[in-house]
């Protein structure tokens, strides 16, 4: 009788762009961008998700929207409480109204590289939020598990998970990460180098959403066969007045090189400390791509080159990590050792 009382469990992606929440029983039934927008004179939430990232940039003087996640990890304590309490009561809006008796468990993904203080603030937020117990799971765990591979076998299976904040680089055996990378360099520092290329070559401010835009338009890590231009508008850094300019996908990749590259040396750099075992496996059966990084055009081809193994993408690499993370909710035993409690 009791147990009908009890909310249902939740698995959360808590990305640094975007969040994912998994319910038990029923999948994803979530997803939206980390923001969330407050007014700054009563302290309330304004929006959260998609309508707050639709003001970024657009806000009056008292609204502000912002992103509480950096690089991964928990950089505004109180309004990242706000936004998963959101998400939590979104997910599954009727059975919240007793808090102490029916929160959920819930089990967050967090970075491999996170501190001890930043994981207890991930838990903290996550109890303060609403759940009877909070789990964490590390993320290229949580990918590599949402993306199939054989994680608790007697073999190597290489997961590369770029995310927003971070990308993770990680090769498991046995239910465990032998040899992990996790820089904080990722989707986010894609963005900002358009923006600073376009601010430093055309005199021309842009804004995070057209920077975006332009990645995922134009972007690539690759030689095109076919090279692309596009139309940008923005602010003449001189004139101070609105202006439009045509860029090019070449240009694009050349903003890009940096943290590229930073992702490529994370990859090589795994696999130089990877034991000769596993090493064997992976050249065999090769490394999976996840997050939204993934999605970058030829990433994979510049990956294969760079490395001369087999480089796969996931068949949904957006939702891996919330995928992952809610079949170790829905098979807690079978991937106890992947769960942190403490």
């Amino acid at each position: 009788m009791l147990g009908g009382l009890f909310g249902r469990d939740v698995a959360i992606d808590l990305g640094t762009a975007n969040t994912l929440v998994f319910v038990k029983g029923q999948g994803i039934v979530l997803s939206e961008p980390s923001v969330v927008a407050i007014d700054n004179k009563t302290d309330k939430v304004v929006a959260v998700g998609s309508t707050a990232k639709r003001m970024l940039g657009r806000t009056p003087g008292n609204i502000v929207a912002l992103r509480p996640l950096k690089d991964g990890v928990i950089a505004d304590f109180e309004v990242t409480e706000k936004m998963l309490s959101y998400f939590i009561r979104k997910a599954q809006p009727r059975r919240m109204a007793f808090k102490s008796l029916i929160g959920p468990r819930v089990v967050v993904c967090v970075p491999s590289g996170v501190t001890g203080v930043e994981l207890r603030a991930v838990k903290e937020a996550t109890e303060s939020a609403g759940a009877r117990q909070a789990y964490t799971v590390e993320e290229p765990l949580a990918a590599a598990i949402g993306a199939g591979l054989p994680v608790n076998e007697a073999q190597g299976s290489m997961i590369v998970d770029i995310g927003g904040g971070t990308s993770e680089v990680a090769v498991i055996s046995l239910g465990g990460i032998v040899t992990k990378s996790s820089i904080r360099i990722a989707g986010d520092d894609i963005d900002d180098a358009i923006t600073t290329y376009i601010q430093k070559e055309y005199k021309l401010a842009i804004g995070t959403q057209t920077a975006e835009q332009l990645k995922i338009e134009l972007g690539s890590a690759f030689k095109l066969e076919g090279e692309e231009s596009a139309e940008i508008r923005g602010r003449d850094l001189v004139a101070g007045l609105p202006k439009t300019i045509v860029i090019t996908s070449e240009e694009v990749r050349e903003a890009i090189s940096v943290p590229v590259d930073a992702i490529v040396a994370a990859v090589r750099d795994t696999l130089d400390r990877t034991p000769p075992e596993l090493a064997s496996d992976i050249m065999d059966r090769g490394m999976v791509l996840a997050g939204g990084g993934a999605l970058l055009r030829l990433i994979d081809e510049r990956l294969r080159r760079e490395t001369q193994i087999p480089v796969h993408v996931a068949d949904e690499p957006l939702m891996c990590v919330a995928i992952g993370s809610g079949r170790c909710l829905e098979e807690l035993e079978y991937y106890r050792s992947a769960l942190s409690s403490s």
